[in-house]
């Protein structure tokens, strides 16, 4: 029988695996970072224009480079030793906050060469997104892999609560971005050095010549796999229409009326949410009803977007926005799971190139979305269209893909 020590142990499996524990500490420490960052380049690009269609060209910029280049970066990923090219991500990541510094010291209101970095940090970004989530089946056997993600979920949202708390924090008690960088800087060399010590055990697989079959394999793959193809395609359009991120700033200085300090712990409260939700899941698993739960869950993520529109109070606001985290996250380890397992070893980084692009137009260009719909309609507006937009994409998914209506088990995708 087991004991209360079993228990606790198997809630935190994962970490029995020093690889990963490694691995997670310098992927903390690289999101922080750019979390950091992320709460400096838009506030400071507000001050400049005070246009929210420009805080949308923030997330265009980071997005269109990884349309580009997801092919290539996913059949990199498959190709070249994973921790090698993930450390030359994190270091891309350095030099870019460096860059950012600099031309906050020389040119603070120039704001094409902030967007200009914005488009490296793309580029870095379609890389080391694929190759992030395919080294993670290599430092975890596959029984204790849906542990490992929801972890690594966990961890992720927490770097995405201190993050942009300490970056608005640091700004407003420096009042400019520069601190911010230098701290972010300082944040990602350490990561560098952790990442130094990740010892990946990756699976043999016979050679594959170099084709442009071999290239698009992943969307091959994806678009065969209609439960996995439902789950990254509901997660796109949900955020897509429902994410009011981009729009932090505006809510924060007009709505709201804080600094930013408050921008800080509204960006951090989805992932204060994601985070607890993600703990939960580790210690609880998703057994049964793995489908419906998702669809429930991003419904209520829609919910609690129209709740954060209509809100003129801080706490409300913070409230709301905790809750669409926390819903998210559930979407967030269902889709993760049932991509890593359900795809063979040699492919992942591929696949994984594919989920990214879906990620990236839920987010980034989802920011450019939220910022046109802001420009045209205002914030308020933009947001609460959003969160009913995001209800019937539910609607339509629901209907769509009834194998992702009626998916039971966490790993019924697999082959």
């Amino acid at each position: 029988m087991p004991t209360a020590a079993d228990s606790r142990l198997a809630g935190r499996v994962a970490f029995t695996y020093p690889e990963f524990t490694v691995y997670e500490i310098a992927r903390f420490l690289i999101v922080t970072a750019m979390e950091m960052q992320s709460v400096a380049v838009g506030w400071q690009v507000y001050e400049i224009t005070h246009r929210a269609l420009d805080l949308g060209l923030v997330g265009l910029a980071q997005f269109l480079p990884g349309l580009v280049l997801f092919l290539p970066a996913g059949h990199a990923a498959d190709r070249v030793d994973r921790r090698q090219l993930l450390i030359f991500c994190y270091i891309g990541f350095a030099l870019s906050s460096a860059l950012l510094l600099g031309i906050a010291w020389r040119a603070p209101h120039s704001v094409n060469s902030i967007y200009f970095t914005l488009v490296l940090i793309g580029i870095i970004r379609s890389f080391s997104g694929p190759v992030s989530r395919a080294i993670l089946p290599q430092l975890v056997p596959e029984e204790h892999f849906q542990n490992a993600v929801a972890w690594n979920s966990s961890i992720f949202m927490t770097a995405t609560i201190l993050g942009p708390a300490l970056g608005g924090v640091v700004y407003a008690f420096f009042h400019g971005p520069s601190a911010v960088y230098v701290v972010s800087v300082i944040i990602s060399i350490v990561s560098i050095i952790a990442s130094l010590r990740i010892r990946p055990h990756p699976r043999t697989a016979p050679p594959q010549e170099v084709s442009l079959g071999t290239v698009l394999a992943g969307l091959d793959y994806i678009w065969k796999q209609k439960l996995i193809l439902g789950s990254i395609s509901l997660d796109m359009f949900a955020v897509l229409l429902g994410g009011a991120v981009a729009l932090l700033p505006i809510f924060a200085k007009e709505i709201l009326h804080t600094g930013p300090w408050g921008l800080g712990l509204l960006r951090s409260a989805p992932g204060v949410g994601a985070a607890s939700m993600a703990i939960v899941v580790a210690h609880w698993p998703l057994k049964r009803n793995v489908g419906a739960t998702m669809l429930w869950c991003v419904a209520g993520f829609g919910v609690f977007t129209v709740l954060f529109g209509l809100s003129h109070s801080f706490i409300l606001s913070l409230i709301a926005l905790f809750l669409t985290g926390a819903c998210d996250m559930i979407s967030v380890i269902v889709r993760g799971t049932l991509v890593q397992l359900a795809t063979p070893d040699d492919m992942r980084g591929r696949v994984n190139a594919v989920d990214m692009i879906f990620i990236g137009v839920s987010n980034e260009l989802g920011q450019f979305e939220s910022g046109l719909t802001a420009a045209w309609f205002g914030a308020v507006r933009a947001v609460i269209l959003g969160g009913i937009g995001t209800l019937a994409v539910i609607a339509t998914w629901a209907w769509l893909f009834p194998e992702l209506r009626k998916a039971d088990r966490m790993l019924s995708a697999k082959p």
